[in-house]
């Protein structure tokens, strides 16, 4: 059941209520066990939604929750003030600090990250012209809410508050929710949310990640944030709780950090939460984190190099580790390293790179029970560009080529320069009148890589 909040101390959230109420065929009843001001009076019904009407500003309500039937899902239709011209918005709702604007210092209400990704792609379908959607940082009140809930915003002043097209975007997307959990699945025993620390009230970085990626985002503490939580928190003990709760109110065991702060990374991590990169939260996407835990424990971290293949998509099976001779991987980089690395990644559920996972070297991780020809018989013909010959040879893979021995031509007494270039490339040359083929300096050499 979704939970939908109207004031009518809002303008904005008036008018996101009326499209809300002209959109669907709603069921209506009167409500007399509560007061018309506090949600009571008319209710509005679907099989999923329920909509109920306040008096109070948003972030005056407490415990919005008792009102509604068992909802799991609580949205506030509001209005966004700023500076930020036609915007539609979504943000989740607490206080790292001192309580401003409504509900308790240092507290939170619990966030819905996965219906929060839903919101915002919702409102990017919807939005009209002119309209740019983004995301906030977790802000004013309530803390005490009873469910997972957000606000969904109109902003940024009068003329979008009264804006139909506005509102009616805003209503369509609130009720795009009506079918969406508000937390992602559990993989692994954990959600792939992350709190949010660092950046400005606008998150550019965690929007980037909810368009980009699978994971979610709940709390964001921006900069001005973890200033007001240190100006607030008396003690390290105080600061930490504040950040648990934050943690246990996003669902979320890891933490996306803007910038550079070791004391609060070492803070974040001596609570048990782990602090990731965006390389991690974009790599992994689309793979199990069970898969992932398993990979970097026995391969190393995705931050060092770790990057997933094209198995490693739904992959639940056993796996292995193949290390391939650094000497194959290092020549057949040498003649094709793009086509090297499309080959690896192509056949492996995982494999490590260095330069930023910009080029492979190895080791591999693929299926269990993989056959190592199957995995090294690309890699041949990739070889075979520049060998004359490449066999297998029990378990030995040995290349064979025919080539300019430059050692040759200077015993010859081949002067080093122009000539030398053209004999190394094939071509035939003139010294003292007579003909030099380039085969007289060329010598056999054999490279093997034992497998």
């Amino acid at each position: 059941m979704l939970g939908i909040v109207v004031s009518h101390a809002d303008a904005a959230s008036t008018h996101i209520g009326e499209h809300l109420r002209s959109l669907r065929d709603w069921d209506t009843h009167v409500d007399n066990t509560r007061p018309d001001t506090e949600g009571g009076g008319t209710v509005y019904r679907t099989d999923s939604v329920e909509l109920r009407e306040f008096e109070p500003l948003h972030l005056d309500i407490e415990n919005v929750a008792a009102a509604f039937d068992d909802p799991d899902l609580l949205v506030f239709a509001s209005k966004h003030a700023g500076e930020t011209d036609e915007l539609l918005t979504a943000h989740h709702t607490g206080n790292f600090g001192v309580a401003e604007y409504g509900g308790e210092d240092g507290q939170f209400a619990r966030a819905c990250p996965g219906a929060h990704t839903a919101v915002v792609s919702a409102l990017q379908r919807h939005a009209p012209p002119d309209y740019e959607v983004g995301m906030e940082c977790t802000h004013h009140g309530p803390t005490d809410v009873g469910v997972p809930s957000m606000f969904v915003e109109v902003g940024s002043a009068e003329p979008q508050w009264e804006d139909p097209d506005a509102a009616e975007a805003a209503a369509r997307a609130i009720l795009d929710l009506a079918d969406e959990p508000a937390d992602k699945p559990r993989e692994n025993g954990t959600r792939r949310h992350l709190l949010g620390v660092g950046g400005g009230h606008y998150a550019p970085r965690f929007e980037r990640v909810v368009r980009e990626t699978d994971w979610a985002v709940g709390h964001i503490a921006a900069n001005w944030s973890l200033d007001a939580l240190a100006e607030w928190a008396d003690s390290e003990e105080e600061r930490d709780a504040v950040l648990e709760r934050a943690f246990r109110a996003s669902a979320a065991d890891y933490a996306l950090m803007e910038g550079e702060r070791p004391d609060l990374q070492a803070a974040i991590e001596s609570l048990g939460y782990r602090v990731v990169s965006e390389t991690f939260v974009q790599e992994t996407t689309g793979v199990d984190l069970s898969l992932v835990e398993a990979l970097e424990a026995a391969v190393g971290p995705v931050d060092d190099g770790l990057r997933f293949g094209a198995l490693s998509s739904g992959h639940d099976g056993e796996w292995t580790v193949l290390d391939l001779p650094d000497e194959l991987i290092a020549d057949v980089r040498g003649v094709d390293s793009e086509a090297l690395r499309e080959t690896i990644e192509g056949q492996s559920i995982a494999y490590v790179t260095e330069q930023n996972g910009t080029v492979f070297t190895g080791p591999v991780v693929c299926p269990a029970g993989t056959d190592l020809q199957a995995v090294v018989d690309p890699l041949v013909a990739i070889l075979e560009r520049r060998f004359d010959s490449v066999e297998w040879a029990a378990d030995e893979l040995v290349a064979r080529e025919t080539a300019f021995d430059p050692d040759l031509a200077r015993t010859a007494g081949i002067p080093e320069g122009p000539k030398f270039g053209k004999l190394a490339s094939g071509e035939s040359v003139e010294i003292d009148g007579e003909e030099i083929e380039p085969e007289r300096f060329q010598r056999e050499r054999i490279r093997r890589y034992t497998l």
